[in-house]
């Protein structure tokens, strides 16, 4: 996908991942890009990156109104990156209602709901992609991430069935499956971790080259290991008690 001269929608851009795909995005040409959080004071040192080409946006992904007017603002995208997300410790049988319930409505029906509003828009200015930034752990569990791993595996279900729904709208579904990233959701896990930075430029350059599947950094060879032995990698990932 060509990005010079885009406009695109980062969620939950006030940190982490999503001010480096901002940084990313800005570095690989787009014109416009709409960041997007639930506190827009927050986006202040993202708009920096380029005050001209950053427009902050309060954006509450459990709020369906608050999509819906977005989507009337901001028509002009033609690539939406769902981003923002929650992620709670907790193993399955200690993991409470309401945190499940949290992790779903962002992770899954937040992302969901966000295609679902844009993906119009996007058709209506001929085409492009909608990148769901999703974690290996959609393909296996780490046991003390009970609820976050069922929501991004929820997540990935339903992209794979807009995939074919919306390519003759020439609207792609593009999935990004990092595995740990060094930021403040999972800063109490000691486990080797892919900085955000770089996580950001890979899944961009993927966007670029056309990926559809993107495994950026060390998910590379996680991939690898699991596709030539899943019951090794799953046994891996069960110690993450």
């Amino acid at each position: 996908m060509q990005l010079q001269g885009i406009t695109a929608l980062v969620t939950g851009a006030n940190r982490g991942l999503g001010y480096h795909l901002v940084r990313a995005l800005l570095a690989a040409g787009a014109s416009k890009i709409y960041a997007a959080a639930r506190n827009p004071e927050q986006l202040n040192d993202t708009v920096a990156l380029d005050p001209e080409r950053v427009l902050p946006v309060r954006l509450d992904l459990t709020d369906k109104a608050q999509i819906a007017a977005l989507a009337q603002k901001a028509e002009d995208i033609q690539l939406l990156v769902n981003n923002a997300g929650v992620l709670d410790f907790g193993g399955a049988l200690e993991t409470t209602d309401e945190v499940i319930d949290r992790n779903m409505s962002v992770n899954f029906y937040g992302t969901f709901d966000m295609s679902r509003a844009f993906a119009p828009v996007i058709e209506k200015n001929g085409g492009g992609s909608v990148v769901n930034v999703l974690t290996f752990l959609s393909f296996v569990s780490a046991p003390i991430f009970s609820a976050y791993n069922a929501s991004k595996a929820a997540s990935w279900s339903m992209a794979m069935s807009l995939r074919p729904y919306l390519a003759p709208k020439k609207v792609s579904i593009i999935n990004a499956f990092p595995t740990t990233i060094d930021t403040e959701m999972v800063s109490g896990l000691e486990k080797v971790k892919d900085t955000p930075a770089d996580v950001a430029d890979d899944i961009i350059k993927d966007i670029i080259n056309g990926n559809e599947d993107i495994f950026p950094l060390g998910a590379k060879n996680t991939f690898q290991a699991w596709r030539q032995d899943q019951k090794a990698v799953e046994e891996q990932f069960a110690k993450l008690m």
